[in-house]
């Protein structure tokens, strides 16, 4: 259990409204520390406006639903969407129209599905297992012949209709400019580039190329918390992410959640108060958690 840290009112003032795109509490075949209604009670510590709840297994709307008993009175909203691995079909429209039809605001591209993230899972890297054999497969945005597939484009039609986020997933450079691509043509309006330094491995062009579709980058707090030892990054090169992008593109998320990690309203306590420390202005976090992070969830309609 992690001591409570002292938080100044400077602090509570810059997390207040907070939105994190990427929570990973349970339930999940993967051992998660919190479920989804504790994880809104964790959030109510710095006011959060509201949790995206994300499993790479499973349509977590049906969650939300299930719990909506015990979420009635919850401090912080809970919402859901679908990841398009192996789990639910992969590249699968009726998935995705019945996560939508089910109010999701997310639909991830392949994660653990994904080419780019099996091949670099192949080594004990500390990335968590699934209790049993999921017998999962690769997943593809691209059909036999190299281009599109008819089912992706159909998904991204899907989202843009719905007007919520579509993520590149763990897909790699290539894939990801492709689904981007096609989903900016079809008239989704937000994009989502998750942790292009860590699976992704995103090249510079890759990036500026998505940032030309109208993607955010994102950052993940758990990979600079000195207590989640599968990462471990200096805070010196968040700072510097957020230097090369700028505010207006990046968001920042927890990525917390799983069992033996720190709360993830913890670690938005101890990472924001680097980033303060390292000089990077209260206005710019709010813009990168709070602003855009609501925009792409659907809570506003701009930036």
């Amino acid at each position: 259990m992690w001591r409570r840290r002292m938080v100044s009112p400077e602090l509570l003032k810059v997390l207040d409204g907070t939105v994190d795109l990427h929570c990973h509490s349970g339930p999940s075949p993967f051992p998660r520390r919190i479920d989804h209604v504790e994880a809104s009670y964790d959030g109510a510590r710095i006011n959060m406006r509201a949790i995206l709840v994300k499993s790479h297994h499973h349509n977590t709307v049906m969650d939300v639903l299930a719990m909506k008993t015990q979420l009635k009175d919850a401090p912080t909203p809970v919402y859901g969407g679908v990841a398009l691995n192996s789990e639910v079909g992969g590249i699968n429209p009726s998935a995705v129209a019945m996560a939508i039809n089910m109010g999701g605001r997310c639909v991830w591209g392949p994660t653990v599905s994904a080419g780019q993230h099996i091949r670099a899972h192949t080594h004990d890297d500390g990335f968590p297992s699934a209790t049993g054999n999921l017998y999962e497969k690769e997943e593809s945005i691209f059909n036999e012949h190299g281009d599109v597939s008819a089912d992706t484009d159909t998904v991204t039609r899907l989202v843009a209709d719905a007007g919520i986020l579509l993520t590149g997933g763990h897909l790699h450079g290539e894939a990801m400019k492709a689904l981007f691509k096609t989903a900016s043509g079809n008239g989704v309006k937000r994009l989502l580039l998750h942790h292009p330094d860590y699976i992704v491995n995103a090249a510079e062009n890759d990036i500026e190329e998505m940032l030309g579709y109208g993607a955010f980058v994102e950052h993940e707090l758990a990979m600079y918390h000195p207590e989640v030892t599968a990462v471990g990054w200096p805070i010196e090169q968040l700072v510097d992410w957020i230097t090369k992008i700028g505010p207006r593109r990046t968001v920042i998320n927890s990525d917390l959640g799983q069992q033996g990690n720190p709360l993830p309203v913890d670690g938005y306590l101890l990472i924001v108060q680097q980033l303060l420390d390292h000089g990077i202005a209260a206005a710019d976090i709010r813009q990168m958690i709070c602003r855009n992070t609501a925009y792409l969830l659907g809570l506003e309609e701009s930036i």
